[in-house]
């Protein structure tokens, strides 16, 4: 998997009962979600960063989702890995080959 720390565009919607990412937008280019593989929680290493998160959660938790996108526009299929901190802000964490 390549890391990334990359501030994305994310749109919501319920499916299936649960409000979880449909979309995202990464590049000027907008990507569907046709599956939501993975979810869960992480807390950041606050005791390594010294500091406290930038959206001033203690513990740095965010949600974290491993997806996978097709473009909007044609391509190929892939694998993705999206955060929301509590704050709202979604970021790109991963993608995989």
């Amino acid at each position: 998997m390549r890391r990334y720390d990359e501030d994305i565009e994310v749109a919501c919607d319920m499916v299936d009962g649960r409000y979880q990412p449909v979309k995202f937008c990464r590049s000027h280019r907008w990507w569907r979600i046709g599956e939501v593989f993975s979810k869960w929680v992480e807390t950041a290493d606050w005791w390594r960063s010294g500091s406290v998160d930038p959206d001033g959660d203690m513990l740095g938790e965010e949600e974290v989702y491993r997806v996978g996108a097709r473009p909007v526009d044609g391509g190929s299929d892939g694998v993705y890995e999206l955060a929301r901190s509590w704050s709202g802000s979604w970021r790109l964490r991963g993608v995989m080959d």
